[in-house]
């Protein structure tokens, strides 16, 4: 008699497991994650201390342009890339040029050039690719190539990065508005610590570092 087949017995299902991007928990508040989920991934939401997603082997740094600007200004971005530099490829996204310009060469607001420079410190001397998005579909559609493009995952320990006592009186100097990276470098090697910085004479300053010693005046400067 031959084998009879019970039509109506369980068969295994195979789901396919959608693939998954890395998100900071701070991207609940962009259009981004949404935009992934529809493209089919799933979104893990965990606390990065670098990036704001990771893509396989690829941590990515996402920035609208109005962020990219401030973060310019106070120089938080540099010390971001910095840490971004922790894992082996990287990568930033400015989002937003459908509908704000990056740059502009008009009087008011932040120099073109400025900003032109910026790029391309962030390019060639810090080694950090960079992709203009339009907007937030945009942005999800690079993540997605991005994901088709690398085949094995990283380890999320990346951390903040410390920095050291030279770096930290770095950074405070380099708050005062004129005082770039150069001038602050130029300031600790000829004084001591801060302390000597904030007290030296002002003419002394001046033949160091020209000019830019006036915002140290701001020190005697009561509220």
């Amino acid at each position: 008699m031959p084998k009879l087949f019970n039509i109506f017995s369980k068969r295994k299902t195979i789901v396919k497991e959608k693939p998954k991007i890395i998100a900071d928990y701070r991207e609940k508040n962009s259009l981004v994650p949404s935009e992934l989920i529809s493209l089919g991934f799933e979104v893990e939401f965990k606390e990065l201390k670098v990036g704001d997603y990771i893509v396989k082997d690829v941590a990515v740094e996402r920035k609208t342009i109005s962020d990219f600007l401030s973060s310019m200004i106070n120089k938080r971005l540099l010390k971001q890339i910095e840490e971004l530099k922790q894992y082996k490829k990287c990568l930033l996204i400015i989002e937003g040029i459908e509908d704000q310009e990056l740059y502009n060469d008009e009087p008011e607001g932040i120099n073109g050039n400025a900003i032109r420079g910026f790029l391309l410190s962030i390019t060639l001397k810090h080694n950090t690719p960079i992709i203009l998005s339009k907007n937030p579909e945009d942005t999800a559609k690079f993540l997605f190539i991005l994901s088709k493009r690398q085949e094995k995952e990283v380890s999320l320990k990346a951390k903040k990065k410390a920095l050291n006592k030279k770096e930290q009186m770095q950074f405070i100097l380099e708050g005062f508005p004129g005082i770039g990276q150069a001038t602050a470098k130029k300031l600790l090697s000829n004084y001591k610590n801060l302390k000597e910085i904030f007290n030296a004479p002002l003419e002394d300053l001046k033949s160091l570092i020209g000019k830019k010693a006036e915002i140290f005046k701001l020190l005697e400067e009561k509220c």
